[in-house]
């Protein structure tokens, strides 16, 4: 999942980054509003976390000019009218500062949802299942211990349901700006994916082409 967040509170928008990172997420910051839709524009993201009393450009004329992401409008004002504005304005959900890590992040994942087809509770593949919701993989009902990128990745290939995924999709979708799209990035991960998967192998190069389970 690739997320956006726009907070001019650094410290507090560098630990919003830091805590979706642990989830396996791809987090890039930025610290105004006119950052925000100069990055919304050119890179496909999931979720924007965006907070409404933004500088350069407010955070209600980013909500009404972005388009794509789904937007968690974060306010130091929690109150009932400044809710249903922040929704009639074009988010999808509202928090109010100050908030839970726990809450943010379920909240990140429940309107992430809303913008793809519906996926099973459980991502399955031959004695390989992977749930989302309790961040747990296993095989053959050993638990897998797997980093938050390598379940990451594993979550995108599963998801995937057979498609074969380019090294630059899953850069756009589980790396963040951070990633060099000239390193091996990638593949290494794979690799340390396949190693933790066991045999028989499940992830297959495609040549040229890609991953799939």
């Amino acid at each position: 999942m690739r997320v956006l967040v726009a907070e001019d509170q650094i410290e507090l928008a560098d630990s919003v980054g830091r805590m979706l990172r642990r989830e396996g997420m791809a987090v890039d910051v930025v610290y105004d509003g006119g950052a925000a839709l100069e990055r919304a524009t050119v890179i496909e993201y999931d979720v924007l976390v965006l907070d409404r009393d933004l500088p350069v450009v407010h955070g209600d004329d980013v909500c009404r000019q972005v388009t794509g992401p789904r937007i968690l409008m974060l306010t130091a004002s929690g109150t009932l009218a400044d809710r249903v504005e922040g929704l009639n304005l074009g988010a999808d959900d509202y928090l109010p500062k100050p908030f839970a890590y726990a809450e943010l992040i379920a909240r990140v994942r429940a309107i992430a949802r809303r913008s793809q087809p519906a996926a099973p509770t459980m991502l399955t593949h031959h004695d390989l299942e992977l749930d989302p919701a309790r961040r747990v993989a296993t095989r053959a009902g050993a638990r897998l211990a797997l980093t938050p990128k390598e379940f990451a990745v594993l979550e995108f290939l599963l998801a995937a349901r057979h498609r074969v995924v380019s090294t630059e999709e899953l850069l756009e979708h589980v790396w963040d700006e951070a990633a060099d799209p000239f390193t091996t990035t990638v593949k290494s991960t794979i690799n340390r994916l396949r190693g933790k998967l066991g045999d028989p192998p499940l992830i297959e190069t495609i040549p040229r082409s890609g991953y799939r389970i």
